[in-house]
């Protein structure tokens, strides 16, 4: 819940040239910034559009994309360089190591005959089992089955670092089952979320059909399906509510979890699901286990089975042959998202590789593109911001010395990861085989269930990594108490990092990214946690109030922020980012004022270091987004999307009205006394 999941992260690192650079290194490149500008636009008024407007003006977004921005230009490259790490690996015919693992799986990706041949064959002893199954219970082993194989029936699980105690690797439990992507979209009543919902129906029979059922069949079954949704649905918090560390942390003996939920055998559940030998479970949602009880009780039979029949071919969809890839497609991505077109497969196999063994595919790509040099550049950077957080601690007001105390003893602690990982995981044992396609995939869910379930009852590797290096992405885990970004985060499109200004990556990585990260460890969740990584309350009363009390003014101004059509931004579920995003601002300016560049403020292109430092964030967030994702982001996404990260903080910040001559009467103008005063 702290990572920066939202595909709208708009940095990556690729320290080569891209594609689009000329071989002529002494060739003079126009600048990004003033390349990306909309001079029509008053930057007081909308900085976003005054930004980034130009670049949104001539680049559409293409059919296949349901947004469009600096991300994906580079992501494009990126594309590009794991092909031919694919390619080669292909040519190498390798019998073994990492080199025939990518190949197996790139092969068996593109191999669309071979996958169309065998249809659901490989899901065969799947479905088997659910058809075979008598009652409740044995319907239940099977969902703990397909829970190893990646299928999240009727619940979410999964090992974690306990909240309470960092050092342990604990079993969660939470809230989920449904097929739509949260439970508003089974609620909510704006014409957006009802369009979604009353197309819903139809998907869910297409696969029925597809699957082998008549139409009157196969209309019978998703009407029954989606109403055992709904009910599973009802018992759900909503996004908002999930962001309460404390009330989504219930520890509990197993006996204890028995008696919520008692008509189940969850010994044997849990030992079926790879938890074995555990003795308490931390459960996020005891309503929804509760409600769960009682439907897989009450349910009839076949209702069941059909539930399981579907999310099972629904999670493999995109493996499987052309219709079911169609299908999953033309609902979730363009009737939800609003793409029109779908990647080439190439583009979706190496998306597939990634979430199945990319860190593999990262050490090929760490060795050729990210160098100690620009290591060694952020690893920097991270500690002028964490510095400058700390002379900034120092002269909070609002805060007493107890509290601050902790709270500098915990900026100390974190711990930086940058560019990959010093220790690489080990995919030996991991099967990936030329043949059925969506069997290498369940192969690879199988061994990451079982790499999962097997810390359990071992000490935190607090080495590891989340993210692979060539991710555009970035995030601090409150339970390590550390921030890691991944050599995808930091580049500019089309430049090598060497030829960036300072003030332009101290707004684009220093800010957005670096800045925003340390932020996320004090923000409404983060603080909650201690410099260990425990949930623990280490703020005095009164300062945990003065906390709540400023962070509510940031709530208020993002709540009257509409995206799309009457769609209102959630001030509250979006607040941890919106307070990381203002966070990395302030703090990723203070850094960049101790820089030589900022203090000799001498104008780059016509902009001062102030102005370049502002517009420099901006392009972190140059991005147009179709109206229906805009809509799908407000209702799953704890992030803002992008032009209310730019224009939404800005205004709290001092320089910025300095820099762009904001003053009353401006759009962009706030009051002294409405601004937020927090860090």
């Amino acid at each position: 819940m702290f990572k920066k999941l939202s595909a709208i992260i708009a940095v990556f690192a690729l320290l080569s040239s891209c594609s689009n650079v000329s071989n002529d290194s002494n060739a003079k490149k126009e600048d990004v910034l003033r390349a990306n500008l909309d001079t029509t636009a008053n930057p007081a008024d909308d900085f976003f559009q005054y930004a980034t407007g130009g670049w949104v003006a001539k680049n559409p977004i293409p059919g296949d994309q349901t947004s469009w921005g600096i991300g994906p230009l580079v992501q494009e490259e990126l594309y590009k360089r794991l092909q031919i790490i694919n390619e080669n690996a292909a040519k190498k015919n390798a019998t073994s190591g990492i080199d025939q693992k990518i190949a197996a799986f790139w092969l068996s990706g593109m191999d669309t005959n071979a996958i169309e041949q065998v249809g659901l064959t490989p899901l065969r002893p799947e479905i088997d089992l659910i058809n075979n199954a008598q009652n409740a219970q044995e319907l239940m082993n099977v969902v703990a089955h397909l829970h190893t194989i990646g299928v999240g029936a009727l619940f979410s699980d999964g090992p974690s670092q306990d909240e309470m105690n960092s050092e342990v690797m604990s079993y969660h439990l939470y809230q989920g089952g449904l097929g739509l992507p949260n439970r508003d979209y089974y609620f909510n009543t704006d014409e957006r979320t009802v369009k979604i919902r009353n197309a819903y129906p139809s998907y869910v029979a297409t696969i029925f059909q597809l699957m082998g059922n008549d139409s009157n069949t196969a209309k019978t079954k998703a009407a029954a399906v989606i109403a055992l949704e709904t009910k599973l649905a009802k018992s759900c918090r909503t996004l908002e509510a999930l962001r309460d560390p404390h009330a989504n942390y219930n520890k509990m003996s197993v006996a204890a979890f028995q008696k919520i939920s008692p008509s189940l055998q969850w010994t044997k559940l849990l030992t079926a699901m790879g938890a074995n030998h555990i003795d308490t479970v931390i459960v996020g949602q005891p309503e929804f286990y509760k409600a769960m009880d009682k439907l897989v009780t009450t349910e009839n039979i076949q209702t069941l089975k059909d539930y399981m029949d579907f999310h099972l071919v629904k999670t493999f969809a995109a493996y499987l042959p052309k219709a079911f890839v169609n299908a999953n497609f033309n609902f979730y991505s363009k009737m939800i998202r609003g793409a029109k077109d779908q990647k080439p497969r190439w583009k979706r196999i190496i998306d597939h590789e990634e979430g199945v063994m990319g860190e593999a595919l990262g050490q090929l790509f760490a060795k050729e593109f990210f160098n100690e040099k620009a290591k060694k550049r952020y690893e920097d950077m991270v500690e002028n911001v964490r510095n400058a957080y700390k002379v900034r601690m120092e002269k909070l007001t609002w805060m007493n010395d107890s509290t601050r105390q902790k709270a500098m003893k915990k900026l100390a602690a974190i711990t930086k990861k940058v560019g990959y990982p010093d220790k690489w995981k080990d995919f030996s044992s991991m099967e990936i085989k030329k043949g059925a396609y969506v069997s290498n995939i369940i192969s690879a869910n199988t061994w990451w269930n079982n790499y999962e379930m097997n810390k359990l009852g071992k000490p935190v590797d607090r080495t590891e990594w989340d993210m692979t290096p060539q991710t555009y992405n970035a995030y601090y885990n409150p339970s390590n108490n550390e921030i890691v970004l991944p050599a995808g985060i930091f580049t500019v499109p089309g430049f090598r990092d060497e030829e960036l200004d300072d003030a332009l990556v101290y707004g684009y990585s220093a800010a957005s990214t670096i800045g925003h990260e340390i932020t996320h460890g004090f923000d409404d969740e983060g603080r909650q946690f201690d410099e260990k990584g425990n949930m623990v309350d280490w703020w005095t009363k009164e300062d945990g109030v003065e906390f709540n009390k400023r962070a509510d003014v940031l709530v208020q101004q993002f709540n009257k922020m509409v995206v799309v059509d009457t769609l209102h931004i959630k001030g509250k579920q979006t607040l941890g980012e919106n307070l990381a995003d203002l966070g990395g601002i302030l703090i990723g300016l203070d850094a960049f004022k101790q820089t030589e560049t900022y203090k000799k403020n001498e104008k780059l292109n016509g902009f001062t270091p102030l102005q370049r430092y502002f517009l420099g964030y901006a392009l972190g967030w140059l991005y147009t987004v179709r109206q229906e994702e805009l809509a799908n982001r407000v209702l799953t996404d704890v992030h803002s999307p992008a032009k209310f990260r730019v224009n939404g903080p800005f205004p709290n910040v001092p320089e910025f009205y300095e820099a762009f001559n904001v003053k009353p009467g401006n759009k962009m103008y706030l009051p002294d006394s409405l601004r937020v005063r927090l860090w």
